[in-house]
């Protein structure tokens, strides 16, 4: 389990994580450990400096990373963001959720804590502008309204 504490509105969640990232995060706070013994700041991701990491850099670095794997822009104003990951994240989830027969409904609060967000209705948002998603959704709400489920 990995502990994010003080995130946006000063709440503290947990989130489980795989034994491959869980593994990782050991070793890379190993690393972290050995270089800044006595970090400026007690976040997780340092810079080289010990300081926490600046939005400004890891976005920087997330492009360069988009564009060395060859991730195209649908424009020149839309690229690959780092926050995409988390909407990727979430539709994928749901998705998952539908495909198994799930009661999506009942399982959004597990999504919206694992994101971070104060209220199901936040992280509805992130799902619908997902095609898949919306058909797969639609297609369930035509079997209710037919008495087939």
């Amino acid at each position: 389990m990995l502990t994010v504490r003080d995130a946006k509105f000063g709440k503290t969640r947990l989130i489980p994580l795989h034994p491959t990232a869980a593994a990782a995060l050991a070793r890379y706070s190993a690393l972290r450990d050995e270089h800044h013994p006595r970090p400026a700041d007690p976040a997780l991701f340092l810079s080289t400096a010990g300081t926490r990491l600046r939005h400004s850099n890891v976005s920087l670095t997330f492009s360069k990373l988009t564009d060395q794997a060859g991730l195209a822009r649908r424009s020149a104003s839309c690229r690959p963001r780092i926050h995409d990951v988390r909407h990727s994240y979430a539709v994928a989830t749901v998705l998952g959720w539908y495909r198994d027969g799930a009661d999506v409904a009942a399982m959004m609060p597990r999504l919206s804590t694992y994101l971070g967000h104060t209220d199901p209705k936040h992280t509805y948002w992130y799902l619908s502008a997902a095609p898949e998603l919306m058909a797969l959704a639609g297609d369930r709400l035509h079997a209710h309204l037919n008495g087939e489920s």
